[in-house]
């Protein structure tokens, strides 16, 4: 039984815009405020597209897309920024998988049986 991926949140350099997930309300003002600064600051520096999202077994996942002409979106760059991210926002987005495992992960396991 395959799901899919659950998004936390993400920004859109074509648009300007940022979505959170109103799922995940229940997370403090100051988390929302730090993923929404980290979503927008990648999408200012490499263009494109950044989706966080929630894997089935509940690791977080930074997806990047971009438009097909879009040739001001740095491929490379993106990759590179996501690394940074993993390293200075470790606890941050190990938390919010530790969130999402017991208030999502643990309904649906318990559902299931």
């Amino acid at each position: 039984m395959s799901q899919e991926n659950k998004v936390l949140c993400g920004a859109n350099s074509y648009e300007e815009k940022y979505f959170f997930n109103p799922e995940f309300a229940a997370l403090p003002s100051a988390i929302k405020d730090e993923l929404k600064v980290m979503c927008v600051l990648f999408v200012t520096e490499v263009g494109g597209i950044l989706l966080l999202e929630f894997e089935e077994d509940g690791s977080l996942y930074f997806r990047v897309s971009s438009q097909e002409n879009d040739f001001f979106f740095d491929e490379i760059g993106s990759e590179l920024r996501i690394k940074e991210l993993q390293k200075e926002k470790e606890e941050l987005l190990a938390s919010m998988e530790l969130f999402y495992k017991v208030f999502f992960l643990n309904g649906e396991t318990e559902h299931a049986q």
